[in-house]
Formats: C-alpha cells, structure tokens, sequence
C-alpha cells in the first residue's frame, strides 16, 4: 500500500481528527495574515544580489547624509481659467496650499514654489518624512477648488497606487470574474453542486494557509505586494485541479462497482499520488525561480510554492476525509441537462483522437508547424519594466506624471545616483568629472543639471532622470552612460565609477531576468527530465512531454508579444500596447506553464500508463487514456483560463501580460497539444514509447494510476 493510498485511507476513517487539523490550520493562517502581513510588502522589485546600483547607493547612504535638496513628491498646480501663475488668486490659493500641508503636523518640508516656463504652472516640491496617506488626501481635497487643478507625483505616490491597483485587481479579477467564473465550469463538469462546491472549497482552504505561511517568510524577508495576487491566483487553479482530478476519481471507481472505503482508498492510490507526483514537478518549477536575484521573482515563487504545497497535502487529507462524511452525497443536488464525468470515453473527444490517430503524420506536422508559426514573435522578445506611464488615467501618479511632463518636463523624483570611487581630487579625475557633468547637461533624458559632493576618496554626482523612470527613453540613457559616458569620461584614470537609483535599478534587474532565464530553463527542463523518467521508466516519454510543454510556452511566449508590443488584437482585447515585455514575466511564464502543463500531462499520461500496464496496447491505451479524461482536463484547464483572465481584466499591464500568457498557454495545451500531438506522437513512437535504456534499469520503480495488486506488463528494456 502506497503513501497516498494511506494517507486516504487514515483521513477518510477519521475525518473528524482531520478536518479538526486543518480547521487549526486555517485560523492559524488567517492570524498570521493579520499580523505579519501588513507593513512587509513592498512594491520594490529591486535585485537581490550585488549589482552595480546597489552598491552605489550603499556609498551614498554611508558617505554622504540624506540630500537637504532631494524630492519625494512633486505638486503640480495649474488652472484653465486662470493664465498666468502671477495670477494674485492664483498666488493666494498655492499659499494657502502650502499652509494647509504644513498644518497637518507631518513634518514635510516643502520647497519654494516653481513657475513653469510658459507662466501657466506651478511647482511644489516635497521632502516627506512621513506616510504620504495625508498629503495625497490634502491635493485630493484642493482638486478642483477655486477652478484650480492639484496634482501629485513621486515616489510615495506611485507605491500608493501600485498598492491600491493590486488590490483592486484582485478583488474585481480573480474574486469577482475568476471565482465565479470557476464554480460554473466546476458545475457543468461535475452536473452536480455539492461535487462542484468541493473543489473551490479546496482552493479557499489552501490560500489561507498558505497566505499564513507567506507572512512567516515576510517577517523575516520582505515580499512584494504582488505576492498576495499570485497566491490567490494560483491557489484557485491548483487547489481546483487537484480536487478535480481527485473527485473525478472517486465517483469514477463508485461508477465502477466498489464500495465508498475502496472508492477512496483506490482514487488515493491513484489520483492522489499523480497529484503528488504532478505537485512535485509545480515546485521544482517554481523553485527554479528562487535562483533568481530578485525580490519579486523570489516572492511570486514563495507565494506559488506555499499554496502548491498546502494544495497537494489539502487533496491527500482533507479531501478525502470530506469524501469520507459525504459517501455519495457528493452527487447531491444534481443539475438537470448537465452530465458529470464518469471516466469513461467520451464520444466527441473520441472521435478527435481516433481522426489523429488514423493519420498522425498529418497532424503532426500541421500542428507543430502551426505553434512554430506563432512562436516566431518571440524571437523580437525585448525586456522592460512598466512604470507610472503604464497606469490608468484616473490614478494620481499618473495624472501628476502627466502634467510634470506636460509643465516641467525635465523636473522629477527619480535622481540617477553616480559614485566615483579613487582619488578624486586629483586634477585627472576632477577633469573627468567636469567633463561628466557637461555631457549629462546637453543630455534632455537628465534633466539637464547635476550637482557634485565630495567625501574623503569618493565623489558624489547626481542628476535627475526626466520622465517615466521605468521607460525606455530612461532606460537606454542609464545604459549609455554606463557603457559610454563614464569610460569616456574617465579615461586614463583608475576611480571606480558606479550608477546607481531607481532606472539603474531596473536597468541591473532587466539583465538579470535577461542572464537568468536560460539557467532556469535548464534547471526545471532537467529535474523535470529526471522526475518523469523516473515515473514512467521511460526516456521517450520524459522527452515527449518536455518537448509538447516547450512548444505550448513558446506559443504563448509569441502570442504575449504580438499582442502587446505589436498591438494585435490589443485594443479589442483591452490591453495596453507597450515598448517592453515586463521583466520579470517571461521567467514566471515559464516556471508556471511548466508547471501546470505537467499537471495535465501526468494526469493523461498515467491513464495511458495504467491502461497500457492492463493490455500491454499503447494504441489502445492512448485512445482510452485521451478520450477519457479530455473533458477533464479541458474543464481543469478553463477554470485555470478563467481564473488568469481576471489577472489579464485588470489594470496592471504587468499582469495583462502574465494573465494573457498563461490563458492562451493553457488553452493551447488542452487542446492541440493533449488532443492532438500527444496521440499523434504516441501513436508513431508505438513500443518506442516506453523505452528505457538497460543502463537505467537501477532506477525506483514508481506505480502510478494502478490499483493494488494489478500486475504491470513488462516491456524489454533496450
């Protein structure tokens, strides 16, 4: 008797002791949510290494005391009905503003107004010591009054915004789309409420949990924000899956003639330990990203992995000590003109895989040219990150950002930080300065002034960024003064120069995502090559699998790109055309896509195993395995679809991207891949398929999907 079969049996004859464990769990999970959640996310996405711009900011938090001159947030006031800020209501009323902020007993200190150039603007520049909740609430109130307009940006400001976005994203996506969206594909696959209430009860269980065991990790390290998002994103489509298959199960084995223990008992040793197995594959995914030197891939992976963890334990438990007290009161309230799933064949799905399978050449080649086809924007794949440009209309970072650019276009928040370590009174190195300065003057992108510190062996320079800090115009300029500027500069002197601040921030995060993808990829493609040849016994079928799962994530990878750099299909879709992919999500595509693709694709290929283990057929065993579980997984992979389409209805262009990315992924590998080149290449391969070399006869043998005491036929190893 196997693990997961023991596990099943042990929950479901006590199922009080158990749903009690996980009951404790729960209020265990939501107290920490409380405690230690609030105030340790962050909507930083800085590296976690040691790149070039952290070390320039460590030298000037060390050496050099908080800049007396620097901004947090910039005020922006302008009229329509009045010309000039010389204006004496005009005069009057920034006054005014200015002794309403300092009567709030914040201690801001707050510069002397600024007339832009044209005489129709006016800017405040703020240095906070204190939450930015009462300022944005003071320009909110003097909005509008007296015919005035009265904006906002910086940094405070957008952290503000991207908070509440997320949050709105989440509570009108995956709660309010997602959610509902799911529980109606759950009753048409299972045409019955309480079998499909279960699953989502499963999913809701394991987000609490495992939000408790992300506020543990945040107390010790900091997450971003948007570690709550994914958490629930993911917990939704891997606590459903798992009970999906789980329940499909057990009302497949009451069909079949056993008894409620055996049912049980027979879908622990078989749904339960694909799910383990599956389960085990999502992590390894997912760990592969907390290689990664960043806070928000390290985030997004300790969010996914604690709510695949308490899923996978959530179905080997708790679900089967549900099925334990419903028994067949699982069917309960049955919807009329809805079939449930039985496990057997189903005559639409059927007909597909008998049509593939008479002319597999066909489809093959059709099919795999069809993904390449649109896997070939993928090849133009250019990095980013989406900064205050990207953000709705309505928001205050955004509406402030726009009238800075439109009054004071070289003014910001965001300086550009340059260390220059050495002897740097020397004549040489002043010169070089000097000459650095007066190229970062005639550069627009640096808001065409700097200033200089200087500390005993190291000098100070900073100049503002101008524009959308995150943008690309930024961007490239950071790159430029790096790889031209500076050396040119410099030259013939031996100081250490380093360029830190929020765009040299991104600029190192970009070329990490951009160093480190490769080095997941092979990561996840060769543990996970290990773990399905170990599982099959067969080198052909880890291979197979790998090689349907690249095709899928690369289709979407180009689909992503086409659609959003390339604007096909934005507009009617909803989605904003941008310069960049953001950085971060072709990575998290691809750990998560590998991920869930292996759900489905161990789920269908131990049915082939276990057919093929009872009549040694492979055609035969392909045929049944596809046929019978392709509603299924098709009903797995739309709620997966519904849930990520809500990451895709909200605002945030980062998770548009990832929402869109992982739907159409999914759509394509329940359909093309699964229904048509998995058979089609089985059905070629024949005997092939179960191929394992001699030399790897030592392996463990695994026993996935059979019952207890079937005897496996035994294919010649080569």
């Amino acid at each position: 008797m196997g693990v997961t079969e023991r596990l099943a049996r042990a929950s479901s004859r006590h199922p009080w002791r158990t749903l009690s464990a996980w009951l404790v769990a729960i209020v265990l999970g939501l107290a920490c949510s409380a405690l230690f959640l609030p105030g340790n996310l962050t909507t930083n996405g800085h590296s976690t290494g040691n790149p070039a711009s952290a070390q320039a900011e460590r030298i000037f938090a060390q050496r050099f005391p908080p800049d007396k001159n620097g901004v947090d947030e910039l005020i922006v006031v302008s009229s329509p009905s009045r010309e000039y800020a010389t204006d004496p209501a005009y005069r009057a009323f920034v006054k005014n503003l200015v002794g309403q902020a300092r009567a709030t007993g914040v201690p801001y200190r707050i510069f002397p107004p600024r007339v832009s150039r044209d005489g129709h603007a006016v800017l405040l520049g703020v240095q906070r010591q204190a939450d930015v909740d009462k300022l944005l609430s003071l320009v909110e109130r003097d909005d509008g009054e007296g015919g005035f307009s009265v904006v906002m940006t910086g940094e405070g400001t957008l952290d503000h915004d991207f908070n509440g976005l997320s949050q709105h994203d989440l509570k009108s996506g995956e709660l309010e789309f997602g959610l509902p969206a799911a529980l109606i594909i759950l009753l048409l696959v299972f045409g019955a409420v309480v079998a499909g209430l279960i699953p989502l009860l499963m999913a809701l269980v394991a987000i609490m949990v495992a939000l408790g065991l992300c506020a543990l990790v945040a107390e010790a390290f900091t997450l971003s924000v948007f570690v709550v998002n994914m958490l629930t994103g993911m917990g939704l489509a891997l606590g459903i899956d798992y009970s999906l298959f789980v329940v499909s199960r057990y009302r497949e084995e009451r069909i079949g003639g056993r008894s409620e223990a055996d049912a049980i008992a027979a879908s622990g040793a078989t749904a339960c330990r694909g799910v383990l197995i599956s389960g085990s594959v999502f992590v390894i995914a997912l760990t592969g990203m907390l290689l990664v030197p960043s806070n928000v891939m390290k985030s997004l992976a300790v969010g996914a992995i604690s709510v695949g963890i308490v899923s996978v334990l959530a179905a080997l438990t708790l679900l089967p000590a549900l099925l334990g007290l419903l028994g067949d009161r699982v069917n309960a309230l049955k919807l009329p003109f809805v079939g449930g799933t039985d496990g057997s064949e189903g005559r639409f799905w059927g007909g597909v895989v008998r049509g593939v399978m008479r002319r597999p050449v066909v489809y093959l080649v059709v099919f795999t040219a069809l993904l390449l086809a649109l896997a070939v924007p993928a090849f133009g794949l250019s990095l980013g990150a989406s900064g205050v440009s990207t953000l709705p209309d309505r928001l205050e970072a955004k509406r402030g950002y726009e009238a800075l650019t439109r009054y004071f276009p070289q003014q910001s928040s965001s300086p550009a930080l340059i260390a220059v370590e050495g002897n740097v009174r020397s004549p040489q190195v002043l010169a070089g300065i000097k000459r650095l300065r007066a190229q970062l003057n005639r550069d627009p992108v640096f808001g065409g002034g700097s200033d200089v510190r200087f500390a005993p062996g190291v000098a100070a320079i900073g100049v503002l960024v101008a524009g959308d800090k995150t943008g690309e115009p930024a961007l490239q300029a950071v790159r430029r003064l790096r790889s031209h500027e500076i050396p040119r500069a410099f030259a013939g002197t031996d100081v250490r120069v380093l360029v830190g601040g929020d765009t040299a921030d991104n600029v190192d995060f970009i070329h990490d995502m951009n160093a480190w993808l490769p080095i997941v990829f092979v990561f996840v493609l060769g543990l996970s090559f290990v773990i399905l040849t170990v599982v099959f016994r067969s080198i052909v079928i880890a291979g197979v699998s790998i090689v349907l799962n690249l095709l899928s994530i690369t289709a979407a990878y180009g689909l992503v790109i086409l659609v959003f750099r390339h604007g096909v299909g934005a507009g009617l879709l909803g989605f904003q055309r941008v310069h960049a992919i953001e950085a971060w999500v072709p990575l998290f595509l691809f750990s998560v896509l590998f991920g869930l693709s292996m759900d489905y694709q161990i789920f269908l290929l131990t049915r082939i195993k276990e057919r093929f283990d009872q009549t040694g057929s492979t055609d035969g065993a392909v045929l049944h395995g596809v046929a019978s579980t392709a509603r299924l997984i098709t009903g797995a992979a739309l709620i997966i679809v519904a849930v990520f389409s809500g990451f895709a209805k909200g605002d945030l262009v980062m998770f548009q991207q990832m929402g869109f990315g992982i739907a159409v992924a999914l759509l394509i590998d329940a359909t093309i891949i699964r229904s048509v080149l998995l058979p089609a290449a089985m059905t070629l391969l024949g005997r092939w398929n179960w191929y394992l070399p001699s030399w790897l006869e030592w392996l463990p043998r695994v026993v996935v999907e059979r019952d207890p005491g079937e005897e496996p036929v035994v294919v010649p190893s080569g």
